[in-house]
């Protein structure tokens, strides 16, 4: 709400104060004020002639004097504001300048920014600190027999938790308990109706939640995002949701790789949430996590070399040689070769010289900023098996519609509070 103009009653008490007395604290203690106070009603009264035009005026500066035959003219401004000080944990990024013709300084900004070491450092003290106090998890016993040949790769991307989509505006209801529900709902029907493979690939390509911070903005450009919930409330949704998914994996895996792939919408949070999961299951030898901080993921699975990258640092035309040049001994021992990545929301395959390279569809509803535009998308996410001597040898897509009830129907036997969603 604006401060209330200060009356001229009020700026011409103070002037008349300090034209009697000469003294600005004197002036304040007869009115009873707080200097700070009589000060700023002095400036006003200054700015509004009720001091003459004798140089120089309270809260004024000379700008400009001029000798005429007529006399002296004292051009006065209002004094500048305080020194400039850097703000706390900022850093300068830039300065602009408004110069003379001649090249001289007549004004200049200062643009400054977060210190990116600084936050850097704390988030790094952060994630130590989490991963001190975390429970480490008892898993249960593996299954009895699988398959050792096979790897069974749970494809899901840019599930945004935390987005907000209303159905009349987007064509889909979505929130923070529909996106969980869905996620628990497909791992269920894709893991039942998978083969018995020896180990399980969670491919989590990025944008598992749909804002990084307190506010609701992408990270690097501050675009406005619609949110369902508060950040904190997103975070125990999500790490409840990947461990309910990693423990239904176990139960028919022998083994579960976790790839948790950085996003443009989450590139602070799928790094904590890479170092929790490490942390959390670092004496399970039955599950590893890949908590690697590069934007490009790999698994190696006999002949058949596995890689991984949101999509949002490269495409579909450019990942193959991106990922063989990252990880050139990897590729080099491969047979077969495949990238998977998300960030579009649609579906598209490449054979190239090098590899096949896919971008994932996502089972999410698309929000307000999506339905608007020029895009159209189907949902679905799929389970590849993959063999260590012939590469990809069966795939399964689902869709919401497919899914819808998987979870609460596998899970029957188990108490309430366990089944429970946002």
């Amino acid at each position: 709400m604006p401060t209330p103009r200060l009356s001229d009653e009020l700026a011409k008490e103070a002037a008349d104060a300090f034209i009697a007395l000469g003294n600005k604290s004197q002036a304040a203690e007869l009115l009873g004020l707080p200097r700070n106070t009589f000060c700023s009603r002095l400036k006003a009264a200054a700015e509004r002639g009720m001091l003459g035009t004798k140089p120089v005026l309270p809260g004024f500066r000379i700008a400009q004097i001029s000798n005429t035959p007529n006399g002296d003219y004292i051009k006065q401004r209002p004094e500048h504001g305080e020194e400039f000080e850097l703000p706390a944990g900022h850093t300068i990024k830039g300065v602009s300048a408004l110069v003379d013709a001649d090249g001289r300084t007549i004004q200049q900004w200062v643009k400054t920014g977060a210190d990116s070491r600084q936050q850097a450092e704390a988030f790094a003290a952060m994630v130590d600190a989490l991963k001190e106090e975390l429970p480490r998890v008892t898993i249960m016993p593996p299954p009895a027999s699988v398959e050792a040949d096979l790897l069974n790769q749970f494809v899901v991307t840019d599930s945004h938790f935390g987005m907000l989509a209303w159905r009349e505006e987007t064509g889909a209801d979505y929130d923070l308990r529909i996106a969980e529900q869905l996620l628990l709902d497909w791992f269920s029907a894709a893991i039942a109706t998978a083969p018995q493979a020896h180990t399980a690939v969670l491919a989590q390509l990025g944008d598992l939640m749909h804002h990084d911070a307190l506010e609701s903005v992408t990270p690097a450009h501050k675009h406005v995002l619609d949110a369902d919930s508060r950040l904190q409330k997103v975070i125990r949704v999500v790490i409840r949701t990947v461990r309910r998914i990693i423990d239904m994996l176990l139960q028919k895996h022998q083994h579960v790789h976790v790839v948790m792939a950085s996003g443009n919408h989450d590139p602070a949070s799928s790094a904590w949430l890479r170092e929790m999961l490490a942390a959390m299951y670092e004496d399970e030898p039955r599950i590893s996590v890949d908590n690697s901080p590069m934007l490009y993921y790999a698994y190696e699975w006999g002949g058949t070399a596995l890689f991984y990258h949101h999509g949002h640092k490269s495409n579909i035309k450019t990942l193959d040689v991106k990922c063989a040049g990252i990880f050139r001994e990897l590729f080099g021992r491969s047979k077969f070769a495949y990238c998977h990545h998300g960030h579009l929301h649609s579906d598209e395959g490449v054979k190239t010289d090098l590899m096949y390279v896919e971008r994932h569809e996502t089972l999410a509803a698309p929000d307000a900023y999506a339905a608007g535009g020029p895009w159209l998308s189907g949902r679905s996410a799929k389970r590849i098996t993959y063999s260590k001597l012939f590469g990809e040898v069966s795939r399964n897509t689902m869709r919401p519609e497919m899914v819808a009830g998987a979870y609460v129907a596998a899970n029957d036997n188990e108490p309430a509070e366990q089944r429970r969603v946002a």
